[in-house]
């Protein structure tokens, strides 16, 4: 009965250390690499949806003509800087696009940070990208718009 007492022993603590080595050898490598990004770090597909409030950045007081823009849809990355967006927009609840498609561009910086165009209107966002690309945030600097869209949830690898 001792033997057995003995040896339980050891195989827990053979266990319990093997356990240790594996949960410190992945923290360490989560806490010892900075995010890097790349093109490739942003490939599939990602829903997206917000308001935007437009402003006549010509008038003098832009607060009185401000209009309400809403979209829904989803960027498609290539993983090359190159890619598709489907979305419908309102304009004050009115819809004015329908599924929508327009090519766009895109930017990765090592930082994860970078930029979208989208080429149909010439608008273009600011980007920031979780370090896997399991999700994104935009920020609108076209002047004439505010919005913030996000996070965008990653939903397909295509």
């Amino acid at each position: 009965m001792k033997r057995v007492g003995l040896w339980a022993a050891i195989g827990i603590g053979l266990y319990m250390t093997v356990g240790l080595l594996i949960v410190q050898h992945g923290y360490t490598e989560e806490k010892d690499d900075a995010p890097t990004c790349t093109l490739k770090t942003l490939k599939g597909r990602y829903l997206f949806g917000g308001i935007t409030t437009l402003l006549d950045p010509d008038d003098p007081n832009p607060l009185v003509k401000q209009q309400l823009l809403a979209v829904a849809g989803y960027h498609t990355f290539n993983g090359d800087g190159t890619g598709t967006d489907i979305v419908t927009v309102t304009l004050n609840g009115v819809v004015v696009r329908e599924n929508f498609v327009t090519p766009i561009t895109y930017t990765v910086n090592p930082d994860c940070s970078g930029t979208i165009i989208i080429l149909a209107t010439g608008e273009s966002l600011g980007l920031f990208i979780a370090p896997h690309g399991e999700e994104l945030i935009t920020i609108g600097t076209t002047p004439g718009g505010v919005s913030v869209l996000g996070p965008n949830r990653q939903v397909s690898r295509k």
